[in-house]
């Protein structure tokens, strides 16, 4: 009793103190980049670069000079494209959008621009999807045709978006919605305010159009069978935007605003170098389609710090494109320092992938909170993406009640994973080495992943490290945690694998599952004296797995015939 109260003091103390840095006043977009916090530096793992931060003039428009109304009623969307017209014939500036909802359509950035919400102001974007024309575009790492994102801004330097306001996408107005998402009464109420259902009464599209193109892209949210405008225009309500989208730019921060209700993803940074997103809060429906807090994709030096996230799908997302638009783009996100931040729902926590096929590397995971996420640190690809995952730290993170895996590592994502025969008794290698793929450049790589510092009270699974037969993953670390779940550790495919100093409490048996697993290092493992200790190792690939100092007895260990390589005990 007493371990489950200092668990709940820790924790509440954790979040008092993340409040307290987020509560810090975000509204100089000017800062010199040599006086941000050096705590945001503190113990890179890898040469980085300061962030710089956009330099913007000390000029300012408020919106209402330039024929804004307020009340959400009113159009605003040639005031809001007006202020920036006038400031950016200035040299740029600040666009001041003080108390008050204002309602708009898409808004354009430009350069050395600042789009200020003051406290108390809300954008609305406009329902309107005859607002929103369609563009060619990014999304879900492939090229594509998408409407246009509400907040939008291509080949820019220096552009920010602070303050203290909300910024809401009218998510609710674009997002199919699926009966089984809502309670009998929500369900009644969605219908009853228009819209069409599906054949089979399940689900809720806005339009004929919406309907259209889940039908006849197969809930696939790059459409295929599509090349022309004219062709687009036929499902254009079913295309979805990411609310703010940012193209190839440079000197890019967002700070302290409310983004929420977004059609899809929240924000989605593509190609953008000297990125800042500081004390925002993120979030959108737990129901909510493609819902991502935030995708943070083929970007350079980058900082992620003091946010909170409460989203429908994953939270903090890194991407580097899809398969063969991903590899062809060839541009990794690189130099990332995630630090800091709470999420309270998402599909995973921090996630890489599963477009990633541009590569990720050197990217620092510190101090972060995950409550209820699905996954806490997720790290997702399949074969057909190609990439490299690499020089990736965490450590100082801290979970609770999560309903799946803490940690998982999956390379058959979307696909299907293989069964696994512990009890197999002969195998013939040769046969499974001649079923191997070839290693291409479709085929993904994760490697060099340390993890220290982890806490997760209540899991479904701790760990689950799932590589590829002919790619394993790769010298991955995971060290002084302390994991809590039904069930422990399975590991598949995997080499150079470390657990030290980790404490283990499961009901499961077995504790630990191994399918060839190859130069496993077991060294300072503890468990719950009335938990399970069995452990299963399999597979002809077996080779080298070593307990050292480890409270796992030679006798609970089950050894398949097909093992070929013998198990240590230090």
């Amino acid at each position: 009793m007493m371990k489950n109260y200092l668990t709940y003091f820790v924790y509440l103390v954790m979040l008092i103190s993340c409040q307290v840095k987020i509560n810090q006043d975000p509204s100089n977009a000017n800062e010199d980049p040599q006086n941000q916090f050096d705590e945001i530096y503190e113990g890179l793992e890898f040469e980085m670069p300061r962030v710089l931060e956009p330099s913007i003039p000390d000029n300012s428009v408020n919106i209402t000079d330039f024929g804004a109304v307020s009340g959400g009623i009113e159009n605003n969307t040639e005031a809001f494209k007006s202020a920036i017209d006038a400031l950016t014939k200035d040299g740029g500036g600040k666009v001041i959008v003080p108390r008050g909802i204002w309602l708009t359509g898409p808004i354009t950035l430009k350069s050395n621009i600042n789009l200020h919400l003051e406290e108390g102001s809300l954008i609305l974007f406009s329902r309107d999807f005859d607002e929103y024309p369609l563009v060619e575009t990014s999304f879900e790492g492939l090229n594509t045709v998408r409407c246009q994102s509400p907040i939008n801004g291509r080949d820019l330097e220096n552009v920010a978006i602070t303050g203290k306001g909300i910024i809401d996408g009218s998510g609710d107005a674009w997002r199919m919605v699926k009966r089984s998402k809502l309670t009998t009464q929500q369900w009644k109420d969605l219908v009853a305010s228009g819209g069409v259902l599906s054949d089979d009464g399940d689900t809720w599209y806005p339009t004929e159009k919406s309907k259209k193109g889940s039908v006849t892209t197969g809930n696939f949210n790059v459409p295929k069978g599509y090349s022309t405008m004219e062709e687009f225009e036929e499902i254009k309500d079913y295309l979805r935007p990411v609310m703010v989208s940012l193209i190839n730019c440079n000197k890019v921060l967002l700070d302290g605003l409310i983004f929420q209700n977004s059609p899809a993803w929240n924000i989605h940074p593509l190609m953008c170098e000297n990125v800042i997103l500081r004390n925002l809060t993120v979030r959108n429906p737990w129901y909510s389609q493609n819902g991502d807090g935030l995708d943070l994709e083929s970007c350079k030096n980058s900082i992620i710090y003091n946010c909170q996230f409460d989203v429908g799908d994953d939270a903090i997302c890194i991407k580097s494109g899809k398969d063969e638009d991903g590899r062809e783009r060839g541009i990794p996100t690189e130099n990332l320092i995630i630090k800091n931040n709470i999420v309270y729902h998402g599909h995973g926590g921090v996630v890489v992938g599963s477009e990633m096929s541009g590569g990720v590397k050197n990217v620092h995971v510190s101090e972060c909170m995950f409550i209820g996420t699905d996954v806490g640190l997720r790290f997702k690809s399949t074969r057909g993406r190609g990439g490299i995952v690499e020089n990736i730290y965490i450590s100082n993170i801290d979970m609770i009640d999560i309903p799946t895996d803490a940690i998982r590592f999956n390379m058959y994502y979307s696909g299907n994973s293989p069964v696994v025969e512990p009890e197999q008794e002969e195998v013939d290698v040769e046969a499974l080495m001649a079923q191997m793929p070839d290693v291409t450049e479709e085929t993904p790589q994760f490697r060099n992943i340390f993890m220290k510092d982890i806490v997760c009270r209540g899991a479904g699974r701790a760990v689950y490290l799932q590589g590829l037969p002919e790619m394993n993953l790769e010298n991955v670390t995971i060290e002084n945690a302390t994991l809590i779940a039904d069930k422990g550790l399975e590991c598949f495919d995997a080499k150079d694998i470390v657990l030290k100093n980790v404490y283990f409490e499961s009901d499961s048996e077995p504790l630990m599952l191994f399918l060839n697993g190859k130069n496993v290092q077991i060294e300072g493992l503890t468990v719950n004296e009335n938990k399970s200790t069995d452990v299963t190792i399999s597979g002809p690939f077996t080779d080298n797995i070593q307990f050292t100092d480890s409270e796992i007895n030679k006798e609970n260990v089950t050894i398949a015939n097909s093992v070929k390589e013998e198990v240590i005990f230090n």
